[in-house]
């Protein structure tokens, strides 16, 4: 018996009929076993928001029931925008989330609840378990003994001057691992892969909006998760699609891109310093005041991971292709649309260039990664 894992890209709701959101891809999700996503809202009635939060929206509280019809298991709360509306909004969105029936991975009261992992049982009794971490945190966003936050995988940057006797010109950078943070969630994965079968590991990470860039640190943390029993990797936050790899059989996608996400714009936003200091990061970014996914022409490509599991492990990995327009509906695109093509396509690009190992094969249920030769 084959069941299906899908997990999708970053959640983002800000509209007022949610369900619309997901009117092209539920009846695909429902389909599914287990359905994963990264939320990067609140749903709560109020909240403050953090100084340190850079772009916040407050998501009405049945944001949480519309994902649960869409079909959601799963979501992961490890992310940046954690506790953009404080405390109090914290704990309200993951009340809203686990009374509509969704399992909440990698935040908590404490760190010790963050670090916990969703667990599920498959038809065929295999046993899965989920954990979630981000390394994109700003400050205090993490959780610890006594704060509410998220299980954190921090990572330092130092920066290189390449040329000594040249001041001023541009550096070599250098990233590398929180060392406790990595040992925390080495210990996290082996206690979790003694009590499952399978565990899927989410890491809310990397390089927004740059094209293919992988930062060293995500090289360092999917190698010590594999080794320490990860059987897939999940990546969020980048916004844009990076390509995939295998360690040792497991699936490595380093960035799913957007799922279900709204960012609405107006001249005095696109004139901001604060957009166009990111803009510059993007191949091509050009604010439209009338849609509803103001991100980089290359945000138009996304995906949703699929991962096929049968007694005890996953047998075959892969993805959906995906299309996000400007209404912000992600759509699953099949092979006799041009526009899955231009996922694949996209998807080998840059793959190839950040030097990771994937290939792509085109089959009836989804595309596979294969270990490219």
């Amino acid at each position: 018996m084959t069941q299906v894992l899908l997990a999708t890209g970053d959640l983002a709701m800000d509209r007022e009929d949610y369900d619309e959101s997901f009117v092209a891809a539920a009846d695909t999700l429902r389909a599914a076993d287990i359905v994963f996503g990264q939320l990067e809202t609140s749903f709560a009635e109020k909240g403050v928001r953090a100084p340190q939060a850079r772009h916040a929206v407050l998501a009405r509280p049945d944001g949480a029931a519309a994902l649960a019809r869409a079909g959601f298991d799963c979501i992961s709360m490890a992310g940046n925008h954690v506790l953009d509306w404080g405390n109090d909004a914290f704990f309200e969105t993951k009340r809203h989330l686990e009374a509509a029936g969704i399992q909440v991975a990698g935040a908590g009261a404490n760190i010790h609840e963050a670090r916990k992992p969703a667990r599920f049982t498959l038809p065929d009794d295999t046993r899965v378990a989920i954990l979630a971490y981000s390394s994109i945190l700003p400050m205090s966003y993490w959780a610890d003994e006594r704060r509410p936050g998220c299980a954190p995988m921090r990572a330092f940057t130092v920066y290189e001057q390449i040329e000594h006797d040249q001041p001023g010109t541009p550096p070599r950078t250098h990233t590398y691992p929180h060392r406790e943070d990595l040992a925390a969630m080495e210990a996290d994965i082996r206690s979790a892969k003694a009590e499952a079968d399978v565990v899927v590991v989410s890491h809310h990470w990397g390089i927004h909006f740059v094209r293919a860039a992988i930062a060293d640190y995500q090289r360092d943390v999917a190698r010590a998760a594999i080794a320490a029993g990860a059987d897939a990797i999940l990546g969020g936050h980048a916004h844009i699609l990076k390509g995939c790899e295998m360690i040792d059989g497991a699936p490595v996608f380093h960035s799913l891109c957007n799922f279900a996400t709204d960012l609405r714009m107006d001249p005095a936003h696109a004139a901001s310093k604060s957009f166009n200091e990111i803009r510059v990061l993007a191949e091509e970014w050009e604010p439209d005041f009338d849609s509803l996914y103001n991100f980089p022409k290359a945000s138009r490509l996304s995906l949703v991971a699929r991962l096929e599991i049968a007694d005890g492990r996953i047998t075959r990995s892969g993805f959906l292709p995906l299309y996000i327009d400007r209404d912000a509906v992600p759509r699953i695109v099949t092979p006799d649309d041009p526009r899955h093509d231009e996922v694949v396509d996209y998807m080998r690009a840059v793959t190839r260039e950040a030097g990771l190992n994937a290939g792509y094969r085109v089959t009836p249920e989804m595309v596979e990664l294969v270990e490219a030769q």
